[in-house]
């Protein structure tokens, strides 16, 4: 099934300058083509112009309010104030140390999940952080244009 840019604009929202690129491009002929492609278009970029495509995923644990329809219902409910607070403090330490936002492919994770995950993130290099973070921000992409 062809992938159209209003499917482009909706899986890499709040991504503008890799959505223009892509929709420049659009059809693909399937979401792997479109991803293929932002995986490429991502790499081409300098570090400052990825950090700016990761920073503008919400952060996990954000206000409902803040999140778009899609990433409300990737990151689900599990609203414990005590699994909101430890988030909160532990995206501000990871970007603290790593100096762009923590991403993570949600499907079929709660927001305590995450908790671990993030956790054993912080531990990583940079560089090998970055490469993760990237890939977590296609693989979220991925499952929107499946959907």
């Amino acid at each position: 099934m062809a992938v159209e840019a209003a499917d482009l604009a909706r899986a890499f929202e709040r991504a503008p300058a890799l959505v223009d690129r892509l929709v420049a491009e659009a059809p693909f002929a399937t979401a792997g083509a479109a991803i293929a492609r932002a995986r490429t278009l991502l790499g081409a970029m300098s570090e400052r112009d990825r950090i700016a495509v990761l920073d503008a995923h919400p952060r996990i644990g954000a206000a409902g309010s803040t999140l778009s329809p899609e990433s409300l219902r990737e990151q689900g409910g599990d609203e414990d104030p005590a699994v909101l607070e430890r988030l909160t403090a532990l995206n501000d330490e990871y970007e603290r140390r790593f100096g762009f936002r923590f991403v993570i492919f949600m499907h079929g994770r709660t927001k305590r999940g995450a908790l671990g995950v993030l956790e054993r993130r912080l531990r990583r290099s940079r560089e090998r952080e970055l490469a993760t973070a990237v890939d977590e921000f296609l693989a979220i992409a991925r499952d929107r244009l499946a959907a």
